[in-house]
């Protein structure tokens, strides 16, 4: 009977270390599988997911996976020839509309030397209103192709965030007075120094301030924190959470604005940020709407 018992029993022992290792050769593999996927949804390439497991359901698994990097992969190539095919037409047609709208504008002088009569007046007005606006949308479609499709690295120079920023409120000072803006700046005494391309920078702050004269309810608060934070607030009663949350994405407007843009301005600051290395998002709490720029 004992010997039975011990028969038994070292059966058992010898199933249980059986099932351990197959455990343990299934949890490799399952670790295998899922760092080769981490990996090839990181990089860009055409190598699919290979697995030493024998296992016919981890082979399975990997096999299913695979597909489904298959279909990404056109996917993403899709997106981003589509991407390339917009970018190209929006340069070209940005450079097409220059042309007749600098010909419309000169015109438009010549008809402002003329006698005529007051309503042909109001009528000329509101022509070179809505060419300017032409004109600022055009701009902002070529500066946002040829944000996109810079790939090549920007030049950089050591640079005091204190100072860009001072030289960027600066700039934009009558815009923040005409409207009734007046900016509380907070800054650190010691210069907070960071590797960047000035112009890029500065396009950043201009078009985050430009961002806050469009939606501040009048009030605007600046600060920059020794860790190379930056923080743009105001209140901002027009927007929404949903709003906010997609004010970075491409060509997407407010109408509750009541203002003329093209939504390129802060997609413009994230891709010129990112390709710097930084990061920018915005959050809205309490009605209050806060843009963070970092540069590490």
């Amino acid at each position: 009977m004992e010997t039975g018992a011990w028969i038994l029993i070292g059966a058992l022992a010898f199933t249980a270390g059986l099932l351990l290792w197959k455990v343990q050769r299934l949890h490799r593999a399952a670790k295998e599988i899922e760092e080769a996927f981490r990996d090839r949804l990181m990089t860009d390439t055409n190598t699919l997911i290979d697995t030493a497991s024998y296992d016919p359901y981890m082979r399975r698994l990997a096999a299913g996976i695979n597909v489904g990097l298959r279909r990404l992969r056109r996917e993403r190539h899709r997106y981003r020839q589509g991407d390339l095919e917009l970018r190209d037409a929006v340069t070209h047609i940005s450079h097409d509309l220059r042309t007749p709208l600098t010909a419309i504008c000169g015109y438009l002088d010549l008809l402002r030397e003329e006698e005529v009569s007051e309503s042909v007046r109001r009528c000329l007005t509101v022509i070179e209103e809505r060419t300017e606006v032409l004109k600022q949308l055009t701009e902002e479609l070529f500066r946002y192709s040829v944000a996109a499709s810079s790939e090549e690295p920007k030049a950089k120079e050591e640079l005091s965030l204190n100072r860009v920023l001072e030289e960027s409120v600066a700039a934009y000072y009558a815009v923040l007075k005409g409207c009734r803006i007046t900016p509380k700046i907070s800054m650190p005494e010691t210069d907070v120094r960071r590797k960047l391309n000035k112009s890029a920078l500065i396009r950043i702050f201009s078009n985050v301030l430009s961002n806050a004269v469009k939606y501040s309810d009048g009030d605007l608060c600046i600060v920059l924190l020794e860790t190379g934070e930056i923080f743009f607030r105001n209140h901002a009663s027009d927007l929404t959470e949903v709003e906010a949350s997609r004010l970075f994405d491409r060509y997407y407007t407010v109408e509750t604005a009541g203002k003329e843009q093209t939504g390129l301005g802060l997609s413009i600051a994230r891709i010129l940020t990112e390709q710097m290395g930084g990061h920018i998002g915005c959050e809205l709490e309490h009605g209050v709407l806060a843009v963070r720029i970092v540069f590490d």
